[in-house]
């Protein structure tokens, strides 16, 4: 049995987590952003996130690069104004626009997790579960479902199986679970669930042929 403060093992190296670039009306979400950092360190996974340092993005990447673990951050040139306040932590790595931040997030990291936010978070996430579907990537893809945050989203993935347009094998895509601890559990356990429809390979080459951009900044 494991005792609290012990180190875990964990398969995931780097985990990408999409969260909002404010922290919400809720006190639960920010104390869920810093107890998934808490779980990373503990199970010394890097976090890949979207590089803000406001709102849960701020939170979680401050917590996880205070627990000793790496940090890297991939943000749009033209967003730096906006969600860059103050210091940032770890590496920050700028890119030219939206698809190539989600791009060079997803080929970073092992598994994504997101946490509550907006329409960023949502767009992302959708992306990500939707490569999945398609076979260009099998890593494992979470919702931490604070206080019933995703219920709404989950009810509508269901409603979608039901009316025929998701496939009952493309919705076990989705893990959700309502604590951090719970969540990277689950991910860990996780077996792919796609249809191998699209080349990984192709995808790489295709999507991440984008022109050089400046490196990570130490």
């Amino acid at each position: 049995m494991e005792r609290d403060g012990e180190m875990k093992h964990s398969r995931f190296s780097r985990i990408c987590v999409f969260c909002g670039s404010s922290q919400g009306n809720k006190s639960s979400y920010q104390d869920a952003a810093i107890q998934l950092a808490q779980e990373m360190v503990s199970r010394n996974i890097d976090l890949v996130y979207g590089g803000g340092s406001i709102g849960l993005m701020g939170l979680i990447s401050q917590a996880v690069h205070k627990g000793g673990r790496h940090v890297i951050g991939v943000i749009p040139k033209t967003l730096m104004p906006r969600e860059l306040t103050g210091e940032t932590v770890g590496e920050v790595k700028a890119v030219a626009g939206m698809h190539q931040r989600k791009a060079e997030m997803a080929r970073h990291s092992d598994a994504f997790i997101a946490l509550p936010g907006g329409y960023g978070t949502l767009e992302e996430l959708l992306e990500v579960i939707t490569w999945a579907q398609l076979g260009i990537h099998d890593k494992p893809v979470g919702l931490l479902n604070v206080d019933g945050f995703y219920n709404s989203l989950l009810s509508f993935i269901d409603k979608a199986v039901e009316e025929g347009f998701i496939s009952p094998f493309a919705r076990r895509i989705i893990v959700s679970a309502t604590t951090a601890k719970e969540l990277v559990k689950k991910l860990e356990e996780y077996e792919p669930c796609h249809e191998m429809i699209a080349s990984k390979l192709n995808w790489e080459t295709e999507q991440l042929a984008y022109p050089p951009t400046n490196e990570i900044s130490r």
